[in-house]
């Protein structure tokens, strides 16, 4: 029977739909040794977790890694393709819940909500609502995206259509996707938007977009929100600039260390939302992420290629290691 690990528990509805079609394991741990061991005799990887690249070449059984996400930051894609392992994942279905968590966390900045619960606990009512008078709303304000994949344009959706907001993109493509979205420079977008959110994968490109000159183009109320990854922020520039009040705040969901640990500089501020990367993690989304990483290890069990391939150019080599699949 086929060996399934999976580097976390799925979706009870994920699982049932594995259960027959082979042996579903979940890690016992997430570090680089226990993974590449326990992958040794796996034939499909389903990963939420890093995978390491020494992990491809003692697992001469597996087929393929299926990213329980979209983000491919996780498999160390040279690594997979030099060892014929397909790649694929499960793009977008996470987008609506990543998209509400952005809005959650601008309101929740604007309105104060950490300085204002916490002093209505430690010092009363009064002490809470005294914070109100500095909130502000959502309405009429830019909303700046950088990226516009699924997760951008659902954020730019529910912020024109549900919040009144001015929504402003960057991508690479620069074709706008919804009338209500105009594109920008990303320098002009960072100069223009009161709120600016990161919804780009990392990339070398990407890595350290948000530096210190990019922050000190913002306005001085602007909002950073991060549901991309760590590094696509120089943490350092905006810890700074959060010191000298430079920018209003930001919520921040991935770091460049995860996890973030507990003496970190950005724990120390009040106008910051810290979360343990879980924009994209509620019930639903989790059992779409599950049901899609399930049905593409169904077809490659099934002796076919996954429909997310996202590394065609291995497909020639995998069919040499496994020619039945011919």
């Amino acid at each position: 029977m086929p060996k399934i690990l999976t580097t976390h528990t799925l979706h009870p509805r994920a699982s049932a739909m594995l259960t027959g079609a082979g042996e579903l394991v979940v890690a016992s741990a997430l570090d680089a040794d226990t993974l590449a061991t326990e992958a040794r005799n796996a034939d499909i990887i389903i990963v939420r977790a890093p995978l390491p690249s020494a992990l491809f070449e003692g697992a001469t059984k597996l087929r393929a890694a299926i990213r329980h996400g979209a983000g491919l930051d996780m498999v160390p894609m040279e690594a997979a393709t030099a060892a014929g392992v397909l790649v694929a994942n499960v793009p977008a279905v996470n987008a609506r819940s990543v998209a509400e968590y952005v809005m959650f966390a601008a309101l929740a900045l604007l309105r104060r909500f950490r300085v204002v619960d916490r002093d209505l606990r430690a010092k009363g009512w009064l002490a809470g609502r005294d914070h109100t008078i500095l909130a502000s709303e959502l309405a009429g304000k830019t909303i700046g995206i950088i990226g516009f994949g699924a997760i951008g344009q659902a954020v730019g959706h529910i912020a024109a259509h549900g919040f009144d907001l001015n929504v402003v993109a960057t991508t690479r493509s620069m074709r706008p996707a919804l009338d209500s979205v105009g594109f920008l420079s990303i320098d002009a977008l960072v100069e223009q938007s009161d709120i600016i959110v990161l919804c780009c994968p990392l990339t070398p490109e990407t890595r350290g977009l948000i530096n210190r000159e990019r922050i000190g183009r913002m306005k001085p109320h602007a909002l950073l929100i991060n549901i991309s990854r760590g590094p696509v922020i120089d943490d350092d520039a905006l810890i700074e600039a959060l010191q000298k009040g430079r920018i209003g705040g930001a919520a921040l969901d991935v770091f460049a260390t995860q996890p973030l640990p507990s003496d970190h500089p950005y724990f120390g501020f009040d106008n910051v939302i810290i979360t343990p990367h879980m924009a994209g993690i509620t019930e639903q989304s989790m059992m779409r992420m599950g049901v899609g990483s399930a049905d593409e290890t169904l077809l490659v069990l099934a002796n076919k290629l996954p429909v997310n391939l996202r590394n065609p150019e291995v497909v020639e080599h995998y069919r040499r290691r496994f020619p039945a699949d011919a």
